[in-house]
């Protein structure tokens, strides 16, 4: 009987420690399957405008032509970092990395998405600076509102994605704390509950 008891205070004190790993595993996998998602979505939009772009470059006249060849330019950079992250992300080996680095790497990812809309907001500011330019400069008008237009757009939408993003990914780790404070509590509690038939 005593043996027993020392068995189940030892699972006891073990079981907060195996439940947080496994929780912070399906945590950072849930995180990644975001990002990935989010990648997927980024890598569409850009092919769309790519080729979208490369035939309204080779059919339009004036600033019409400009848009679609900004928009074939910056979704070329658009599907090189969809491209990117999605390598790393399906070739990520999380068992090399602790909870901590788990939560970091999260938090780090999901601050990026924040700062990429501040970035974003500047693309549209540039945007309306370069249609104003048209104005005062007609030898150049067409290329300086098409670019405008374009940048715009493409600043518009990924402000939107980066936005979308980050207030998905918090909202996922938010419920993810949450959720392991309420676990942890129901574990300190079997513990408390074995120590006391121990003594």
């Amino acid at each position: 009987m005593k043996q027993s008891l020392i068995i189940l205070f030892v699972l006891a004190g073990t079981l907060p420690i195996l439940g947080q790993n496994t929780e912070m595993t399906d945590f950072y996998i849930k995180s990644n399957q975001i990002n990935t998602s989010g990648m997927y979505i980024l890598g569409g939009w850009a092919v769309a405008n790519i080729a979208g772009g490369a035939i309204g470059w080779t059919n339009s006249n004036g600033s019409a032509k400009y848009f679609h060849q900004m928009n074939v330019f910056w979704n070329t950079v658009n599907l090189g970092i969809a491209g990117f992250a999605l390598y790393n992300n399906l070739n990520a080996d999380i068992s090399l990395l602790s909870g901590d680095e788990m939560l970091s790497k999260h938090i780090k990812t999901e601050n990026l998405y924040l700062i990429n809309a501040g970035l974003d907001v500047v693309y549209i500011g540039t945007g309306f600076l370069l249609k104003h330019l048209s104005t005062t400069k007609p030898n150049k008008q067409d290329l300086l509102k098409g670019y405008g237009n374009s940048i715009i757009l493409q600043g518009g939408f990924l402000m939107v994605f980066d936005l979308a993003m980050w207030a998905i990914q918090r909202n996922h780790r938010l419920d993810f704390l949450k959720n392991t404070e309420f676990s942890f509590l129901q574990y300190e509690n079997i513990s408390q509950l074995s120590v006391a038939i121990r003594f």
